[in-house]
Parts: C-alpha cells; sequence; structure tokens
C-alpha cells in the first residue's frame, strides 16, 4: 500500500493511505535513506510504501519503503552534532512565526532557517505575529525588520494569530499546498492554526513570565488536511538552527541579495569576506544590505552555532 506520513513519534508513524484510512506503522531494523544520516529516517510529508500486518486486528503496517523526497527542512539533531534531523518533507512553503520579545526571535535564528529553506528550494513566508500587542517604538521595530527581509526579496505579513488580522491573507496562501508552520516555541504557531482551522483546536499554552519563553506543547511534528484544500504541518518550537552540510562556496547563494550582485564581484568564486573589489561588500557600505545580515553570513561561514541559547528543540 502507499500513503503519507501525517505524524511521527519517533517509534510509530501515522500513515494516510490513498483510500484516505490512517494506519499506524512502525519501521524494522536499521532503516537508513542513502546519503542522509538522519536522527528520524521517516518525516512527516514522506510519501511512503507500507504492508499491513497480518493477524492483527488493529489497523497497523510496516514501512518498507520511502519515495524519494522532493525537498525537506533539516537541522542538527539535538545531541548528536554529527547527525541531523528532518523536521518535514515534500513541503510547498513554509510560514515563520516571528515575535518581537515575547519571545524574542533574533535575527541569526531568521537568516539561518532562510539559508535553509534556499538551500533546499522551499518558498518561505515570515509572518511578524501578535502585531496588536506591541506599542508604537516596537511597531516600528517590527516595520523595519520587515522591510529589511522584503529588501532581501522575503514576503512578510504582519498578523495577530489571536484576533485574526491578516489571517485570511495567510489561508489564500495555503490554498492547494502544503505549508510548515515554524518557530520558537511560544510565536503562536498553534493559535495561528486554530485560527485557519477552528475544528482542530490545538491546544496552546501561555507564555512564561519568567523567562519570556514558550512553553512547548507541539511534542511532534504533524500534518493536518484543512476543510479548504490545503495541508498544515505543525512543528515543535525550535529554540536555534544548525545550518547541515553546506560548502563554504555555496552559502552566499542561500542569501538572495547576495545571488543577485555576485556577478559584479572581481573574482567569480568571491567569497565576500576580504577579497577586493566584491559587490556584496560594496552593497553593505551603501545600505542596501543590511549588517545583520552580513553578521549571519560570516557566523555560518565560521561555522558557529546558532547563539540563541542552545540548538535544540524546547524542553
Amino acid at each position: 500500500m502507499q500513503g503519507t506520513v501525517y505524524k511521527s513519534t519517533g517509534s510509530w508513524y501515522q500513515v494516510k493511505a490513498e483510500d484516505g484510512e490512517f494506519y499506524e506503522c512502525r519501521i524494522k531494523g536499521k532503516f537508513r535513506i542513502q546519503g542522509i544520516k538522519s536522527t528520524n529516517p521517516v518525516a512527516v510529508g514522506d510519501h511512503v510504501f507500507f504492508d499491513l500486518e497480518e493477524g492483527v486486528e488493529e489497523k497497523t503496517g510496516v514501512i518498507k519503503k520511502i519515495r524519494e523526497r522532493e525537498n525537506y527542512i533539516i537541522r542538527k539533531s539535538v545531541n548528536l552534532s554529527k547527525q541531523t534531523h528532518i523536521i518535514a518533507s515534500n513541503i510547498d512553503q513554509v510560514f515563520l512565526l516571528i515575535t518581537l520579545n515575547n519571545p524574542p526571535t533574533l535575527t541569526t535564528f531568521i537568516d539561518r532557517f532562510l539559508v535553509t529553506a534556499e538551500a533546499y528550494d522551499i518558498t518561505a513566508v515570515l509572518l511578524f505575529n501578535k502585531v496588536d500587542t506591541y506599542s508604537i517604538d516596537e511597531l516600528a521595530e517590527v516595520k523595519y525588520l520587515a522591510e529589511l527581509y522584503r529588501s532581501a526579496g522575503y514576503e512578510c505579513i504582519g498578523i495577530s494569530a489571536k484576533n485574526g488580522k491578516n489571517v485570511d491573507k495567510v489561508k489564500e496562501k495555503m490554498l492547494g499546498k502544503t505549508s510548515m508552520i515554524s518557530g520558537h516555541s511560544g510565536t503562536g504557531k498553534s493559535t495561528l492554526i486554530n485560527a485557519v482551522e477552528p475544528s482542530l483546536d490545538l491546544k496552546t499554552s501561555e507564555i512564561s513570565r519568567q523567562h519570556s519563553q514558550g512553553q512547548h506543547t507541539t511534542t511532534f511534528a504533524e500534518m493536518f488536511d484543512l476543510k479548504m484544500d490545503a495541508r498544515i504541518i505543525d512543528t515543535p518550537g525550535i529554540k536555534g538552527f544548525g545550518v547541515v552540510d553546506m560548502d563554504r562556496e555555496e552559502i552566499g547563494d542561500y542569501f538572495p541579495e547576495f545571488f543577485q550582485r555576485k556577478q559584479d564581484c572581481k573574482f567569480h568564486n568571491c567569497l565576500h569576506l576580504n577579497e577586493p573589489k566584491c559587490a556584496i561588500k560594496d552593497a553593505l557600505e551603501e545600505g542596501e544590505i543590511a549588517w545583520s545580515r552580513y553578521k549571519s553570513y560570516l557566523q555560518i561561514m565560521e561555522g558557529e552555532e546558532d547563539n540563541y541559547r542552545v540548538d535544540q528543540y524546547q524542553k
């Protein structure tokens, strides 16, 4: 039988078969995908082949094979730094929820996420959430950040998942697509999904006042079918985002504003570091490229970890 993985708990996988029925499936023994050393060999969004288990009353099966993935979002795993964790696969677009201060979303985190989306050819849309809670000065800062990322080529939308502001715009972008929702815990992922599809009634949690962090409510990635023609993937909150397996020579290509200018560099293999007549460095000095973006580029080039706490899922 064939189906799509809708939920992964690490040992069992909920698979929706072509007939619309759901089956609880598992894998036997070592199940490695060629070329990917991942802590989770099967991810939400995977299209799989599975056999039903005979002599079992429940609808259970064993996954035999994974079809080739169109794309996936991948990051360094929690405890095994040499291994990776695939968050989800076969995604049309990803919405990254950003909050200014409750909890704070730093540009280093945003940039690492965007670089990974670019590397795997996934459209990313930035959603600046909780705009209904900000002061005039905070709204000005949100506007500044949105303009910064728009100038880099990204669509940015200010929303309030809680009161519904611009949620219709997000729903329109979801039509006919499989979308992933990501961001730190507490940025409002589950609240947004509930606003898009109230019947799902996902559990949400208040922000921890002591630490200004979200209290983690989503434990495993899970995909949901929406009443409109769309699918949405809810993901656990992420504290940091470790970039995986990128050659130094290609990292600049995943910054769109760098890529469109690199042909103007004197050297075709310019790394935009100390080379003379570098178009990216010139654009920096002219204010055409944000220094925060260039700082993130340098950190990734130097192999530094995301400095937002630790590179792991919220506990």
